[in-house]
């Protein structure tokens, strides 16, 4: 087995490791001891091993982690830090839960808890951000023993995920056959191409990336999207990928029995091993690569001459390898014929290139030779099962029953592969279903089942075809915000064509001089006057901002001309019309003495329910009028205030009106101005803010402006709770915002709540290091008009560091 990478130099057997009692399922180069790594296995153990000192083939155990109830599938390592020099090992497994281990001590730190099914993939990022992919067919972000954001979006189990090392890009891959880029917690790109499952992602540098999948293809994608390299080698499931220090070759491993190297674009050598399943490998520093397979061995292999095994040793690997016994049905030696074989005089002819494999009849039986360039001759690989000429029935026995198909199922972290019957006269959809209810499977897999039974019966079936589909969890038409035309004038009424009440078009503030409060213009920070340039007049805002401008007369001028349109069931009569009219006076003037009554209260609400195309009007005026405490109590108590959210939300649907919308996002910004508008809001908060962030794409400055607002107050309401994962989704949704949005203002205001999520706080302060918000902002560091943008902007950047 060899491989020209240095002149002479090739990839031999360092040692082998039979550490566990069960499947090997991940591993990972550690960063102390030197020369480390760390492996994690179905037998409920991740083990840490350290190399031999004397000689230095070997590795040795230095601590068994425990701390799993059921298996464990996979493993990273998170990177140094003051706390914890030598760095953290993080565990995820069939238990639904993530264990987090120092190197000194073999129970966990703390669990991860909050997945609902096997977490299958780990990857760490800078500032301690740990990425966990499950069979839940999520994603999650981690930071410390706190999620921050949950990924949603794939339709099935998502096998592998990774960090990319800058700008706080995030890549999942599903068995729904793609890939997923995030950023803050939201999707920015699917890669599809894979024509089946995903089942492992290695990172390239910050824009190149590799993906393996079940269709035992391997790609190389650019972050922008494009797919810009397929490579062919392996013949059944890919299921590890690492890259080699060097940062452009690579290893792969499968179901296939081989580890494969990769140089230059091309597979330059290939090992195989005895042994069916090879899950994981690992690349250390020195360049030795680490694998575990379903038998349960760790094997590394080396390049160096003074790291290979004896000779010794290695001819007992040899041997190891010539007596396995190798399935025909698995693929991986291709269709046999075996009246077309030729004999043993066929190994006489050399080999075309390393790794080539080539079949021989030996009487009655058939065996595998690879040939290895480095030894000049073939080597024995294994004996064919089942390839034997006497073999006179095409069926196959199982349980004592014949069939014309039984398939090797693997469910990843499951535990063992499980064994599927299947006979061409059979419903594969139903076969599909049995078979997950006879083994406890989740449904999910009910699809990726029947189709694999479909593909591998060669289309032979009689059974029903496969359902088409549209999503099944969105539907068909799902509405993408920005493809339909959402844009709203504001030359004129939009919605009656008149000029006399536009909502929303009160001037812009004049953009302050000197200590001036920036949001209104006013004098509120003026004792800092000598002293702008060194002090931080913008955050952290512990306040929140209103919208309180208003014209009362042009507002109810409005309400009458409509109410003229309004169903007649809805129409308001004179009397009532006056009440309307108290109230929205009343409201104007919070110094007044009077009070807004029950029955204007009620009034307002019950009109709030009048059309889409004419409500604009009441939104106003209940704009306004949650400012007041004894509206504020009445419609966001614990009586009323969840009916209330819910229909301020409804207004907020993506293809509703931007109008409706702008002022929706208004009303919930004003709802801070009351203690129990705040406390509805901090109780609502990830439906009120994952629906307001879907408004960033409609093209409206109003709606952008009201939308930062919102997250400004939502960053001032948490700036002394503890709530990590509250300030997560500030972070998240003011970054998603930042993306889209070109009013100066809004960037002001999501500038100002990112600076107040993150002062004083840390934790918050490394989560938006790690989703790249810096860089995503440092473009407003040289805006000049207004200059509070710019000087906010440095101001933020230096709070993260």
């Amino acid at each position: 087995i060899s491989l020209k990478h240095r002149e002479g130099s090739m990839y031999k057997l360092r040692c082998s490791i039979p550490g566990h009692e069960m499947d090997v399922r991940g591993l990972a180069a550690a960063v102390f001891p030197a020369g480390a790594f760390v492996s994690v296995s179905r037998d409920r153990t991740g083990r840490v091993w350290v190399p031999d000192s004397s000689p230095n083939r070997g590795f040795t155990e230095m601590h068994c982690l425990n701390g799993h109830t059921n298996f464990v599938s996979c493993v990273c390592i998170i990177a140094p830090n003051d706390t914890y020099p030598r760095g953290l090992i993080a565990t995820g497994g069939n238990d639904h839960m993530i264990c987090v281990f120092s190197l000194d001590r073999p129970d966990p730190l703390f669990t991860l808890k909050g997945h609902k099914n096997t977490v299958c993939a780990l990857s760490a990022g800078r500032f301690g951000t740990l990425l966990s992919g499950s069979w839940d067919t999520t994603a999650k972000v981690w930071l410390n023993d706190k999620c921050m954001m949950t990924l949603q979006g794939h339709t099935a189990a998502v096998w592998a995920a990774v960090i990319l090392p800058e700008q706080g890009l995030m890549l999942t891959g599903s068995a729904d056959k793609s890939i997923k880029l995030w950023k803050a917690g939201r999707c920015e790109k699917t890669f599809l191409g894979h024509e089946d499952c995903v089942r492992a992602l290695a990172v390239l540098s910050d824009v190149e990336f590799f993906s393996g999948s079940n269709d035992a293809s391997i790609r190389r994608w650019m972050v922008t999207g494009e797919c810009v390299q397929v490579y062919y080698g392996h013949t059944n499931y890919i299921y590890s990928l690492a890259v080699f220090p060097n940062g452009q070759d690579f290893v792969s491993t499968g179901e296939d029995r081989t580890l494969r190297i990769w140089r230059r674009g091309e597979c330059a050598q290939t090992i195989r091993l005895p042994t069916q399943s090879v899950w994981c490998c690992c690349v250390l520093p020195n360049g030795d690569i680490v694998v575990g397979a379903s038998d349960g061995i760790i094997r590394v292999f080396t390049e160096s001459d003074e790291r290979m095994a004896s000779a010794e040793d290695l001819q007992a690997f040899e041997e190891e390898l010539s007596r396995a016994t190798i399935d025909p049905k698995t693929g991986d030696l291709g269709d046999i014929k075996i009246e077309d074989l030729p004999g043993k005089e066929h190994l006489n002819e050399p080999g075309s290139r390393d790794g080539q494999t080539r079949l021989i009849k030996d009487g009655s039986k058939v065996e595998a030779y690879q040939w290895s360039v480095n030894d000049g001759r073939w080597m024995k690989i294994g004996d064919v099962v089942g390839g034997s000429s006497q073999q006179s029935s095409s069926r196959v026995m199982y349980e004592g029953k014949e069939y014309d198909f039984v398939f090797t199922i693997d469910v990843n972290e499951g535990g063992p592969s499980l064994k599927l019957p299947y006979n061409m006269t059979d419903d594969p959809w139903l076969v599909a279903h049995n078979f997950l209810q006879r083994n406890d499977l989740s449904p999910m897999f009910l699809d990726q089942v029947a189709n694999f039974i479909i593909e591998n019966t060669k289309g032979h079936t009689l059974g029903a075809a496969q359902p088409s589909g549209s999503d099944p969890f969105t539907g068909s038409g799902r509405y993408i915000p920005g493809t339909s035309n959402s844009r709203a004038g504001f030359g004129s009424d939009p919605f009656t064509g008149s000029g006399r009440y536009i909502p929303g078009t009160d001037p812009s503030p004049v953009p302050s001089a000197g200590v001036a409060d920036p949001f209104t213009g006013g004098g509120a920070y003026s004792s800092a006057s000598l002293q702008q340039s060194v002090t931080n007049i913008y955050f952290p805002k512990k306040d929140a901002v209103m919208f309180e401008q208003a014209n009362a007369t042009q507002i109810l001028a409005k309400l009458k001309e409509l109410n003229v349109s309004a169903p007649q069931d809805q129409q308001l009569p004179e009397d009532k019309l006056c009440e309307l009219e108290a109230l929205l006076l009343t409201i104007c003037d919070l110094r007044s003495n009077q009070k807004p009554t029950a029955e204007q209260i009620d009034i307002l609400w019950k009109t709030t329910r009048w059309p889409e195309e004419i409500v604009f009007p009441v939104l106003d005026i209940l704009r306004l009028a949650v400012r007041h405490p004894v509206v504020n109590e009445r419609l966001c108590g614990e009586t009323e205030g969840v009916q209330f959210c819910n229909h301020i939300l409804s207004l907020m649907e993506p293809q509703g009106r931007p109008a409706n919308q702008m002022l929706a996002l208004r009303i919930l910004c004003n709802c801070f101005a009351g203690p129990q508008g705040r406390q509805l809001l901090m109780a609502q908060r990830e439906a009120v803010m994952s629906r307001a962030v879907e408004l960033r794409a409609v093209c409206n400055k109003n709606i952008h402006v009201a939308l930062a607002t919102l997250v400004l107050n939502y960053a001032a309401s948490l700036h002394n709770l503890p709530d990590l994962e509250g300030k997560a989704q500030c972070l998240s949704v003011a970054s998603a915002a930042l993306e889209v949005v070109q009013d100066k203002e809004a960037v002001f205001r999501l500038l100002v709540a990112l600076g107040t999520t993150v002062s004083d706080d840390t934790t918050a302060r490394d989560l938006a290091q790690s989703l790249g918000v810096e860089s995503q902002i440092t473009k407003y560091c040289s805006v000049s008009d207004p200059a509070k943008v710019s000087e906010c902007c440095r101001l933020v950047i230096n709070a993260l560091h």
